[in-house]
């Protein structure tokens, strides 16, 4: 039997992960312990395998004023966590990071992240995240510079999870906005483009395999296919029987809105995972992008 903590209780990956796992494999036990507070204090490590870490802050206020709490939960909580788990003889340590520790899109300029391509953020949210990983490998390190003796067996096993977009039923954030937009707008630009996206069950099973595999490393999950903002507005769109107008010439709008807004930049331009980064030895994109966006569809009725 696996007996794994998720460190996070509530949230929408964590919850998603449990019932997949569960669904899979009962002989799975599964627990999870609210962030909040002292609460996570209070848990038993000693009686799990696993930490699976989610809890954080999403990227969803840019407000300066907010920065010393993303540092504080984001990146200090995750090192905490994660020195409870160690002292209690855990050794897979399974860590949410985000793909956004690279940096955020600042213009239209297509991008494509690579094996090569460092981690340079542009934002507190990346530095954030990046600033939990470099604390969790010193960590590791420091406990390998103190070994006296041969402790490998013992030894904290750290998996990074660096993501693209998750998205899933019932999920929030950017994804389940646009597709709400499809279903009203009766205009949308015709601006194609790549992005790397990652549905819910297949980092699901991305999770499961690294349980069962005790992965070590950073990792770069993602679905198999990349995915198109038109195609994703024009499937939503033909789901919900709304009439829409795709075209370019809205085009000239995306260009001059993306100099001054933000958004349009995450919404436009192609930014993506070189597909080599993601694959690995066993199968994890099992839901296809057209299923994925079928789920999607069916709960948004």
């Amino acid at each position: 039997m696996k007996k794994i903590l998720i460190t996070g209780a509530g949230s929408y990956v964590g919850e998603s992960v449990r019932r997949y796992i569960l669904a899979k494999d009962s002989s799975y036990r599964i627990d999870a312990v609210d962030t909040m507070g002292d609460n996570w204090k209070k848990a038993d490590y000693a009686k799990y395998d696993v930490v699976f870490h989610v809890a954080g802050i999403a990227h969803v206020n840019a407000d300066p004023k907010m920065e010393p709490l993303y540092y504080k939960v984001n990146c200090n909580l995750t090192i905490e966590v994660a020195k409870h788990a160690k002292a209690a003889g855990v050794r897979p340590f399974i860590f949410m990071s985000s793909q956004i520790v690279f940096h955020e899109s600042q213009s239209l300029k297509a991008e494509v992240l690579t094996a090569e391509t460092k981690p340079v953020p542009n934002g507190f949210y990346g530095n954030s995240k990046l600033q939990a990983e470099n604390g969790l490998w010193n960590l590791v390190k420091n406990q390998k510079e103190n070994s006296t003796r041969s402790q490998g067996g013992n030894q904290m096993k750290i998996c990074i999870l660096r993501p693209c977009m998750i998205y899933g039923p019932n999920a929030k954030g950017n994804f389940s906005r646009l597709a709400k937009l499809a279903c009203k707008t009766p205009v949308f630009p015709e601006w194609h483009n790549k992005r790397s996206m990652l549905y819910i069950d297949n980092l699901a099973e991305f999770v499961k395999q690294a349980i069962e595999r005790e992965l070590e490393g950073t990792f770069y999950p993602q679905n198999r296919e990349l995915a198109d903002t038109v195609e994703i507005v024009r499937y939503f769109a033909k789901e919900a029987g709304h009439k829409i107008w795709i075209t370019k010439l809205l085009n000239p709008f995306v260009w001059m809105g993306s100099l001054v807004l933000q958004p349009i930049n995450k919404m436009f331009a192609t930014y993506y995972y070189n597909p080599k980064m993601s694959k690995m030895e066993f199968d994890y994109q099992l839901v296809s992008f057209e299923e994925s966006l079928k789920q999607v569809a069916d709960s948004l009725k």
